[in-house]
């Protein structure tokens, strides 16, 4: 079938649809968009699905949906849409922060969020991510990663109605809610998976559910374990003997998507998420989405087809909903996901995991190599910088990286998981192991930003730690995200272990309630809280104010010191250089290596005049913004 005709019967079967009205201006932008869009939605569909017959039926039913879902869009969002096309760059301004948690520690509901409100304009917060909060089984929902219904909020948070009340009045100030989409998996007890349970077969085709061991091992053998703790292999076997496919959990079931109708399912909870007033989505699991016998079943080139395919379903229904991708694969694979047409913002995971790496060992050469050579990216896209999540830390490097300087990966890593889970002599973290194998010496690390840094155990310089690590986060250039209470220094909560549903997981230990009492010292300098809130808050209040820090763009600077981590983010007429001290003792950056610049800079954060010409001796852990001009010709030929 050729382009045209497909195209005549998706507009044959919008016509034919009797629920859809017509006329007026909106239904001349949506035929715009379709006019736009349908080409590039055509072209997946039949990349996905073009070896079945009824692949066209699909994808004309699905482009109905996107009608449908597009005319019962609120104006306001519309008006949103409207917007967002003109300013198609608007989240990459620097002025841009986001937060995140979890409802219920938070805020105990979505009530009590509402109410957090005019302390997140005080955070000057501009993005804010809630943690998974809709149907899912308890006690053990891995921490609401398994769905049972995205379309009902877990009534102890509140009800959908109110999501879409908060969505609204954060919107009026200024705020951008963020939710996970979680759309690898449901959760078994979903009416989807249900109906697969009880046999009806065309929920049944909605999983990877065999009926015996054959088609499983032959899967087995290429594919790894994610959880073995939980599940040997990747199948779980079913009370009527059947097996389903479990990436994850033993009560989270993956979604088959060589099946349109799974497409075109999830698409439609997209949007009905969209139409709550949800603006940007973190599209959870990514790498895992397609699977294909004889492969990993990881990163393939499916899953970027159902992402772009996914996005042009929002173009056509949602035009300002964007993507965040959550990727934990190799460096070189996280990339792959950042595109105005899979996804345009992401995790920056490397950052995040060579700073705490980094501040371990003194030694900022593998996230200078990490800055120079993967934190760029395509026009239209951004980062999403943070010094830690609700999930657990991972070394995420690439062995070939570290090699570069002699660092062999294997056992680097269980020198950091010693390190900060306080296994190692002379460490100040305080973290957890999570999924800690003594054997092997391999685990992943848990605990808050505070915590690790060593708030908790009194270290002196714990709080230049913190603020060093935010900085890093503030200035190299994306979204800068902070797990909300890290900017008050809260502490582990070791008292997770006697939450039903939590006591194996490790990671609840970072995801402490809301810290109340801190956060009642937030204005006093003189306090741990009021020197990183004073500290986090003055870093924002100057990244707003200085041009140069929007927007992506980083280039190297060698500062030939190991220790301090050095690069530029250059603008019209001047280029802010950031230099960091990762050592606990001064150290020094050479008037040889700065001669690139005119003597005389000024350091952002400060506001005081810094004579280049002389060098500079950075005190431990502190961390310049210089506001600097290129050297005149006298200089350059002299250096």
């Amino acid at each position: 079938m050729t382009g045209g005709q497909v195209r005549e019967r998706v507009l044959a079967a919008l016509e034919a649809d009797v629920e859809l009205g017509r006329g007026g201006t909106e239904w001349d932008a949506f035929g715009e968009r379709v006019d736009r869009h349908l080409p590039e939605l055509e072209r997946l569909f039949a990349a996905l699905y073009g070896s079945r017959e009824d692949w066209v039926e699909h994808l004309a039913a699905l482009v109905v949906e996107c009608a449908r879902s597009w005319q019962e869009r609120p104006a306001e969002l519309k008006e949103l849409d409207a917007r967002r096309e003109a300013e198609p760059d608007w989240f990459q301004a620097g002025r841009t922060l986001g937060g995140v948690c979890y409802v219920d520690r938070y805020a105990e509901n979505l009530a009590g969020l509402r109410d957090r409100i005019p302390y997140f304009r005080e955070l000057v917060l501009t993005y804010l991510h809630l943690m998974p909060l809709f149907l899912a089984p308890e006690p053990n929902s891995d921490g609401g990663y398994a769905v049972s219904s995205y379309r009902d909020v877990n009534p102890k948070l509140g009800t959908m109605d109110e999501l879409r009340e908060l969505a609204a009045e954060l919107r009026a100030n200024g705020i951008s809610l963020v939710v996970d989409f979680i759309f690898n998996h449901t959760s078994n007890e979903h009416e989807w998976a249900r109906k697969a349970a009880s046999g009806e077969p065309a929920f049944e085709d909605y999983y990877w559910i065999f009926p015996d061991r054959t088609m499983p091992d032959a899967y087995e053998q290429t594919v790894r374990e994610i959880f073995p703790d939980d599940h040997p292999g990747t199948f779980v076997q079913q009370p009527d003997g059947r097996w389903v496919w479990c990436t994850f959990h033993t009560f989270q079931w993956d979604l088959n998507y060589s099946n349109p109708a799974v497409f075109r399912a999830m698409a439609g909870e997209m949007l009905f998420l969209a139409n709550q007033g949800i603006e940007i989505l973190r599209m959870d699991a990514v790498a895992f989405i397609w699977k294909q016998l004889g492969t990993a079943c990881e990163s393939l080139p499916e899953a970027h087809d159902l992402l772009r395919g996914f996005n042009a379903v929002c173009r056509l229904a949602a035009p300002s909903l964007l993507f965040k991708s959550e990727a934990i694969v190799h460096p070189d694979e996280v990339v792959q996901y950042i595109d105005p047409a899979e996804c345009q913002i992401s995790y920056n995971p490397l950052e995040m995991a060579l700073g705490w790496e980094a501040l371990a060992t003194r030694d900022t050469r593998l996230l200078s190599q990490a800055l120079e050579r993967r934190h760029n990216l395509p026009d239209g896209t951004s980062w999403v910088n943070y010094v830690r999540s609700h999930d657990d830390i991972g070394w995420t490097f690439a062995d070939e990286d570290a090699a570069e300087f002699g660092i062999n990966g294997f056992d680097h890593r269980r020198f950091l998981n010693a390190f900060y889970v306080n296994r190692f002599p002379g460490s100040f973290a305080r973290g957890v192991a999570f999924q800690d194998n003594p054997r092997t010496g391999d685990c992943r690390i848990s605990g808050t930003t505070a915590s690790l840094c060593g708030l908790e155990g009194g270290s002196p310089e714990a709080v230049r730690r913190v603020l060093l690590l935010h900085s890093i986060a503030m200035s190299t250039g994306g979204i800068p995200l902070i797990y909300l209470g890290d900017e008050v220094g809260q502490l582990n909560d070791y008292g997770y272990a006697q939450e039903p549903g939590h006591e194996a997981d490790s990671r609840w230990v970072h995801r402490p309630h809301c810290p109340a009492e801190r956060y009642e010292h937030r204005g006093d300098p003189g306090t741990p809280e009021g020197a990183i809130f004073a500290g986090l808050a003055n870093m924002l209040a100057v990244r707003a104010q200085t041009p140069e820090l929007a927007g992506n763009r980083l280039i190297g600077f060698h500062t030939n010191n190991r220790h301090v981590l050095g690069y530029q983010r250059a603008g019209e007429d001047r280029t802010v250089v950031v230099l960091a001290n990762f050592a606990d003792d001064a150290q020094p950056v050479t008037a040889a290596t700065l001669s690139g610049f005119a003597g005389d800079a000024v350091d952002l954060l400060t506001g005081r005049a810094v004579a280049l010409g002389d060098g500079l001796a950075l005190a431990p852990h502190e961390f310049v913004w210089l506001a600097a001009r290129p050297a005149g010709p006298d200089a350059a030929a002299a250096s």
